[in-house]
């Protein structure tokens, strides 16, 4: 009855464990739910084995096909991974060592082809310190989904934290080396006879033990680089290759058996190895226990919190304290002999309750002056505290009389510390010290660049693999950030707004330019982009490129003026064309008459039609007297050969075939414009020479409207008739 009653409460434990572990995981939850799997390990698409007994020659159990079953291997068991094993185990440890996970399925028949050189792999970097993991998809689709893994099989390295996808052929030799190419460069360097000095000399800097390793090899063993990368944090690493001539001095110089590998660890003493170790074969445990045992110098510096909770750890229990003898110091010449006499003072007590430290002012201000405010002491002086808690509390006395050097200052500081060992309460200050700088932290613009660097590099490597999947994220941001840029800046760039008005400025260089602000409205279709009209004097040199060269569906505008009313006309001439500079097809011009007084009479007489018709009856007189130009405007055509003409208002001082303008004689009756030539015969009304340009303006939107009349000509005056003969 009493076993009985033993196994009922023994099941009753077993179900309520069962049930807890399995309401702990959703995953395992849903999979109850789903398959009444309890067992991880237990097969979703297995048949219920309590209908084996319906009819035994029916049944064939998976033996029968003889399928094997990838994720019933040794190393699929052993190494399985579950996705919150990942984040609180696996992904911590991959910044001490490298992983190297393999992506598997229930039926995933190709990845039975590489299970033998999977084996193989495992069997030989597993003992050198590599992690190995296995995933299978079908089980752990959360974790494959965190490393990107969505095809099998897929063999991916996990170091630092950041994943790297194998994409070559499964070959052992391949994989050894992709797990070579995780590692960070220069983790182990290679010494000769020429630098073992300044590789052992260099400890201070770096505030590190110096670790050489003697082999025959010329390629550094996997085993150190890994080695290397475990304890990077503490301790630097250098290689002898035996092998070498380079390398003689410093075999000889350490006595090193070349017939084995050899280890020597030194700290601040150069001379003497700190420690040795010599063995056939080379064992990742011992190796593990030799640098672990020795990773801190003799009187390391606090450089950063880290290194302080290590070397002083908080207390625990009683049988546990550890006292630390921390001297302040500074870095100038000064204090090397305090500095010193500190150092062979630690070197001949080497207890385990006791650690020596020291820390420089200057880079650790805000702890240095917790410590010795309450004495108002100045440095080099020795503090002896005991850590309470990990935010910081301490427990700490400064030893009285400062800190020379000297013997006294040596047996007064022994004094006190065997007091310390007896009597704990001898601490009598209490304070909280604030976080240790870090002073090998580098500068955020390198972190920064460091950063972009992996960003890149892992970004390229999804391009050239084509890792679609992880890429939509990055390729989707790329794509916003141009589509924005686009639409604010491009398009604005290339916008044109009609609602400023150009100011008015004064004309700075008549020959080339003129420049002005409109004195009406714009009526052309294109607002100007320009606040000046750009005005080019036809001569001899621009005359084929600006007329008898001119692009099709382009006219030139050319003012006739003279050297008197230069100045004048161009700046009325800019005023009244300004609205319609916009226009791509409009160039304008100017024509001086001085200069080139037989063009115009030429090209009058190659278009009768251009004369007023009242002009006609006085032929002799126009032949007789020299025709006055100025003020007159062309709208020349140069590829279809055609001119229109603007002559201007009657100022009393012209011809009088130049008496009415086209836009009189258009909007005006005949009667009323016999009326006013009768009338401006009688009485000459003289007026300024800028208003003979006063109706450009209008006659300018009727030759963008298209409606002037056009005078053809036969050719364009040849360039003889331009400059005047001598």
């Amino acid at each position: 009855a009493f076993i009985k009653h033993f196994c009922i409460v023994w099941q009753t434990f077993a179900d309520r464990h069962t049930g807890m572990f399995i309401l702990s995981n959703e995953e395992r939850r849903s999979n109850y739910d789903r398959f009444g799997q309890m067992d991880e390990n237990q097969n979703f698409a297995r048949a219920p084995q309590g209908f084996r007994h319906f009819h035994d020659s029916f049944y064939f159990d998976e033996s029968f096909f003889h399928f094997p079953r990838t994720s019933r291997d040794f190393t699929d068991s052993k190494h399985h991974l579950h996705y919150n094993q990942y984040i609180t185990e696996v992904l911590p440890a991959s910044f001490k060592r490298p992983y190297l996970i393999k992506i598997t399925s229930e039926w995933c028949f190709t990845c039975i082809h590489i299970e033998h050189v999977w084996k193989d792999t495992v069997l030989e970097l597993e003992p050198l310190g590599v992690g190995i993991g296995v995933v299978d998809i079908g089980y752990e689709r959360q974790l494959a989904n965190h490393l990107g893994a969505h095809r099998t099989p897929s063999i991916l390295g996990l170091i630092n934290g950041k994943v790297t996808f194998f994409h070559y052929a499964v070959v052992r030799e391949h994989l050894r080396q992709f797990v070579e190419s995780l590692l960070p460069q220069k983790l182990v360097e290679k010494v000769t006879d020429n630098s073992y000095l300044e590789f052992l000399n260099s400890w201070h800097e770096e505030n590190k033990p110096r670790v050489l390793m003697f082999d025959v090899a010329s390629n550094i063993p996997l085993l150190y680089k890994l080695t290397a990368f475990a304890f990077k944090d503490y301790v630097q690493f250098g290689y002898v290759d035996m092998g070498l001539t380079q390398t003689s001095k410093v075999v000889q110089r350490f006595n090193i058996n070349t017939y084995a590998p050899t280890m020597l660890l030194f700290k601040e003493n150069t001379d003497k190895p700190a420690d040795v170790i010599q063995a056939r074969g080379m064992k990742k445990q011992i190796i593990d226990e030799f640098v672990s045992n020795n990773r801190f110098l003799l009187v390391p510096r606090l450089v950063n919190q880290k290194l302080f909770d290590e070397l002083c750890p908080v207390k625990q229990f009683h049988r546990r304290r550890k006292y630390c003898v921390l001297l302040v110091t500074g870095e100038g010449e000064q204090f090397v002999s305090v500095n010193e006499a500190f150092f062979d003072f630690a070197s001949s007590n080497t207890k385990e309750v006791v650690r020596f430290a020291y820390v420089y002012q200057r880079q650790q201000q805000p702890l240095c002056d917790t410590l010795l405010k309450k004495e108002d002491t100045t440095p080099p002086q020795v503090v002896l505290l005991e850590r309470r808690s990990a935010t910081g509390r301490v427990l700490y006395r400064t030893v009285t009389d400062g800190w020379n050097g000297s013997d006294d200052d040596k047996h007064r500081l022994h004094e006190q510390l065997e007091i310390l060992q007896r009597d704990p309460s001898y601490l009598t200050h209490d304070a909280m010290l604030p976080e240790l700088n870090n002073e090998f932290a580098s500068m955020f613009l390198i972190q920064w660049i460091n950063a972009a660097y992996d960003y890149l590099s892992q970004f390229y490597f999804d391009l050239l693999y084509s890792n679609w999947r992880e890429m939509m994220p990055v390729l989707s941001l790329i794509f916003s950030a141009l589509f924005i840029l686009f639409g604010t800046v491009i398009i604005q760039a290339f916008s044109e707004s009609g609602e400023d008005k150009p100011t008015k400025q004064k004309a700075t260089d008549p020959p080339k330019t003129a420049e002005s602000s409109p004195g009406q409205e714009s009526t052309s279709s294109r607002p100007p982009k320009k606040n000046f009209v750009e005005v080019t004097e036809l001569t001899d040199i621009t005359y084929m490129s600006n007329l008898v060269r001119l692009k099709p569906g382009h006219i030139n505008v050319v003012l006739i003026l003279t050297d008197a009313s230069k100045q004048v006309l161009l700046r009325k001439f800019a005023k009244e064309v300004y609205s319609f500079s916009g226009s791509q097809t409009l160039h304008y011009s100017f024509l001086n008459v001085d200069k080139h007084s037989q063009w115009m009479d030429s090209l009058m007489e190659s278009a009768p039609d251009a004369r007023p018709s009242d002009c006609l009856d006085e032929e002799e007189d126009f032949t007789s007297n020299k025709s006055d130009y100025t003020g007159h405007v062309l709208a020349l055509n140069g590829h279809k050969k055609y001119f229109c003409i603007f002559r201007p208002v009657f100022t009393g001082e012209e011809a009088e075939c130049s008496r009415w303008s086209e836009e009189d004689a258009a909007t005006a009756g005949p009667s009323k414009a016999s009326r006013s030539r009768s009338s401006s015969r009688q009485k000459a009304t003289t007026l300024e020479i800028h208003h003979k340009l006063d109706r450009l303006g209008l006659w300018m939107e009727r030759l963008m409207e298209g409606t002037l009349p056009r005078h053809y000509v036969p050719a364009w005056p040849d360039l003889d008739t331009i400059t005047p003969q001598k």
